[in-house]
């Protein structure tokens, strides 16, 4: 089987299952978010110690001055020019934290060098106050790092793998503070958060919701934001666990993804293509030049100015092949499209540009995303 026929295969399968599951329905909770369920940005600048030689040089006054604050906290005071840094690195330690972490969840966070350090493995990090974006401490990173990389140099030469200036602490931060701030209407009202805005799939869950739920006071903000008033007091777990599983059926915009690196096309199964006529042909010009040498027979006699000469011999070749035509009726889908090209032999580059050309003419009812 030819790869542009797998190709073909895979595309009316992927097609299909598409189809199937823009039919069926599917959790609010696949499709959307409850408001201030959200994750948190953390941040903060610490060091690294315990390298071989490979951490941050005396150009770096940030790190001697970091180390110098460090030491003074236990009781040693030593001026900038009294410390070697070669063995510590500035870092900026990130993390993500839970919308609903609690003081003692660990966190995983990542590690990167800021100043000129040439590797951070076998480092160990100090304890660094991981700060949001409110400037509020919510917690504590510390631990050995993990560097997926490494950096040998010998008499000038170098040799890396992958980025040792960066690295990461499984479960080396410790949460102080929950980012979790009860809203005093949060008990009375539920927002919820569509992934793809859309007025159809908007209007869809309010209809789901008064007919599973029963509750009357469903609202759209927006395309993407739905509010539901709840009917009494007490009920928000169990109201937002239902308002989770109800069944609704998204609407799904048209779209076509093309990935011209390695030729991939993704299609909803609802991308419909107008009335189109399509030709392709080949036009193979082929130019071949050999080069020969003209050498008379009395070159080099005294008083002759005959020399030897390459002359070039261009033979130039036109081969055009008789053009494939496909015609499409109204309504065909990108699939069919495909099959039909493949029947005249089109490869899958080909298949993208002639995508991209009935965009360009108004064909194709459907948003064309190049990658």
């Amino acid at each position: 089987m030819s790869r542009l026929k797998k190709w073909i295969l895979f595309f009316a399968l992927l097609c299909t299952q598409c189809a199937a599951a823009a039919t069926s329905n599917v959790r609010l909770k696949d499709i959307a978010r409850i408001a201030n369920a959200r994750e948190n940005a953390l941040v903060g600048y610490g060091i690294v110690v315990g390298l071989s030689g490979s951490g941050d040089s005396s150009r770096n006054r940030a790190t001697l001055q970091s180390l110098a604050n460090t030491l003074a906290n236990f009781g040693v005071k030593l001026s900038n020019d009294d410390l070697n840094a070669r063995n510590t690195a500035a870092v900026m330690v990130t993390g993500t934290l839970p919308a609903f972490a609690e003081e003692g969840d660990k966190l995983d966070v990542q590690i990167s060098s800021l100043g000129d350090a040439r590797s951070l493995a076998g480092g160990t990090l100090v304890l660094t106050p991981l700060y949001g974006p409110d400037q509020k401490l919510y917690a504590l990173a510390q631990g050995p790092l993990a560097v997926g990389g490494f950096q040998v140099e010998s008499n000038g030469n170098s040799v890396q793998k992958n980025y040792p200036t960066a690295g990461r602490i499984p479960r080396g931060a410790n949460v102080e503070a929950s980012p979790f701030r009860k809203d005093p209407g949060e008990q009375q009202r539920v927002s919820i958060i569509l992934n793809e805005p859309d007025y159809t799939t908007a209007q869809r869950v309010i209809s789901a919701i008064n007919a599973s739920l029963n509750i009357k006071q469903v609202k759209a903000v927006h395309p993407g934001k739905i509010e539901v008033t709840l009917p009494g007091e007490g009920q928000y777990m169990e109201i937002v666990a239902a308002l989770e599983n109800v069944n609704v059926t998204p609407d799904y915009a048209s779209r076509i993804v093309v990935n011209e690196r390695n030729g991939t096309i993704v299609a909803g199964s609802n991308v419909r293509i107008g009335a189109v006529s399509i030709a392709q042909g080949d036009l193979q010009i082929v130019i071949k030049t050999d080069y020969e040498v003209s050498q008379p027979y009395f070159v080099g006699r005294a008083n002759s100015e005959v020399q030897t000469t390459v002359v070039p011999d261009t033979d130039i070749t036109v081969e055009e092949k008789a053009p494939g035509l496909v015609q499409m009726s109204e309504g065909v889908t990108v699939g069919e499209l495909v099959q039909s090209l493949q029947r005249i032999h089109v490869s899958m580059r080909d298949i993208i540009t002639i995508l991209q050309s009935i965009k360009s003419a108004g064909a194709l009812h459907a948003e064309l995303i190049i990658q």
